[in-house]
């Protein structure tokens, strides 16, 4: 090739394909380098070819230096690259290295249509996350709107047992849903607009209504003073507490009301129709029939049943912290309920008692330990149950002021008789007119006295009270049939039988063995089967 010749139309780029004409010895009688195979392609216009001249007349184009000398570049044509299927075809030298602004110019173009096909795709996805967002906000809002919207039902349908929040809204508060919620206009129809006349008593936490539910039911609807939303709080968790006992010897919690915008917090109860026990003892109804010896363990069995339920069968314990003879209502049969749990307390789960910070109940039936370092424990339950059992062994009140000096505190009063055996009848009820079994009532007072221990670790348990007393029950039961029959039935070969050492007591293998001066040499000889210790509550 002549330095500077014109290089015919037919080369590319990426071979160069000179004529076989022009093979061989040029006009300077050279000898020539051997030609590259023809490639046949494709040519651009003559536009397109002198378009790209024109852009590249002042570039070299590099080739191997010993096989082509320096040339200039005059005239190109631009062959089109083979489809993908086909082998690619492969030229022998000599190889042009290709201008590098050609490659990227390649490069660009194929990034570019990457960019896009990415862009549509980011777009399309927000597109798409906005509808489903729209959507579901749609279906909310009109979710909500439909429970707003829809309308109240009739009286009785407002006592049926709800799964849904009760208290508007307006907070987060933990709305009791296992128990009825019941309209305050149904309650306020009940008691007639909460007439006096149908006040049933008044404590330091509300008044007690008797009242008629739309339904029949009779009820006793205790009006509680609300201690804003913190006492809201404490009245939810305690409806919620409420609702999960049951037990025939407790009062039974039929439905509750509360509104944060009235403070209004109500519970309605069962109706027990006979009074409490305090008023049987102290008030009106047992002056001119006092309670018998029977009926007096009959009451005391049942709410022993009562707060041994709360603290040994419920989970978790469950302190009543309020125990008193008020609490203890009678039926009409002188079956006992315990009533009244606005005070009660879930014990800390795996203790028996906690830290209060504010002490509370009722001045005479309020454990020592309990007022003097606010340790409350399910042993101060028993010692309020204590004070109830002398009550009704005595008749007196826990405090009363119209006592000689030094006897107005039923236990300070009780506890050094309750200490010599030779003493015990002065503590009983002159309304029993000595109609009890003597035997029976030592026992009893037994019971009381290990039940006001002053230290908490030497009371019994309400089960031990419980099973104690069904002990007396049996023994009773039991002389009064060998009394009848006369001769002494065959009794199985296990066995407890009450024997006396002189020092021993029904509670001797108990933590409460040292008061050694309740013993029961007194007491007959007499078996109990061992079944009968075990029998269910």
């Amino acid at each position: 090739m002549k330095k500077n010749a014109l290089v015919p139309s037919s080369v590319g780029l990426i071979d160069i394909a000179p004529t076989q004409s022009s093979a061989g010895a040029n006009a300077t009688g050279l000898a020539e380098p051997p030609l590259s195979p023809h490639v046949s392609g494709i040519s651009f216009s003559a536009s397109d070819v002198s378009s790209i001249n024109s852009s590249l007349a002042l570039h070299k184009v590099h080739f191997d230096s010993t096989l082509v000398g320096d040339y200039r570049l005059l005239n190109l044509t631009w062959f089109e690259p083979p489809a993908p299927s086909q082998a690619p075809i492969v030229a022998s030298s000599p190889v042009v290295e290709a201008p590098a602004h050609q490659s990227t110019t390649s490069t660009s173009l194929s990034a570019s249509g990457r960019g896009k096909h990415s862009n549509l795709i980011l777009i399309l996805g927000i597109g798409a996350g906005i509808v489903i967002l729209t959507i579901v906000s749609v279906l909310v809002i009109c979710s909500c709107a439909f429970r707003e919207g829809k309308p109240k039902g009739s009286p009785k349908e407002n006592v049926k047992p709800r799964t849904v929040d009760a208290v508007p809204a307006g907070g987060s508060l933990p709305h009791p849903t296992s128990t009825r919620f019941l309209a305050y206009e149904e309650l306020k129809e009940a008691t007639n607009n909460f007439e006096p006349a149908s006040i049933l008593g008044e404590g330091g936490f509300g008044r007690v209504f008797k009242g008629v539910l739309s339904d029949g039911t009779a009820v006793a609807i205790k009006r509680l003073t609300s201690g804003g939303q913190q006492g809201d709080k404490e009245f939810l968790v305690e409806v919620e507490m409420l609702s999960r006992l049951h037990h025939r010897n407790l009062v039974k919690l039929v439905g509750y009301y509360t509104s944060r915008d009235s403070s209004q917090n109500l519970l309605c109860y069962e109706l027990v129709p006979n009074g409490s026990l305090e008023a049987w003892l102290h008030g009106p109804l047992g002056l001119n029939c006092p309670l018998d010896w029977d009926t007096r363990m009959k009451i005391a069995l049942d709410a022993a049943r009562g707060l041994a339920y709360l603290h040994e069968d419920s989970q978790p314990c469950v302190i009543h912290r309020d125990f008193k003879a008020s609490n203890i209502l009678l039926e009409n049969n002188f079956h006992a309920k315990v009533a009244d749990f606005g005070l009660a307390k879930q014990a800390p789960e795996g203790r028996a008692n906690y830290l209060s910070t504010r002490v509370m109940g009722t001045f005479g039936y309020v454990a020592p330990e309990y007022a003097m370092t606010g340790h409350l424990l399910v042993k101060s339950d028993v010692y309020s149950y204590g004070v109830v059992l002398l009550e009704l062994l005595t008749g007196r009140k826990p405090v009363d002021m119209s006592q000689p000096s030094g006897q107005e505190n039923l236990v300070t009063w009780a506890r050094p008789i309750l200490r010599d055996k030779d003493r015990l009848e002065e503590l009983a009820d002159p309304r029993l007119g000595g109609k009890y079994p003597k035997e029976d009532f030592v026992r009893v007072c037994t019971i009381a006295a290990a039940c006001v221990a002053p230290e908490a670790n030497q009371r019994p348990t309400m089960g031990e009270v419980v099973q104690s007393l069904k002990m007396v029950q049996r023994v009773t039961e039991y002389q009064d049939s060998m009394s009848a029959s006369n001769t002494r039935p065959n009794m199985r070969q296990s066995s407890t039988t009450f024997e006396s050492d002189g020092t021993s007591s029904i509670f001797s293998s108990g933590p409460y063995s040292g008061l050694s001066a309740f013993d029961n040499d007194n007491m007959p000889r007499a078996a109990v089967s061992s079944e009968d210790l075990h029998v269910g509550r």
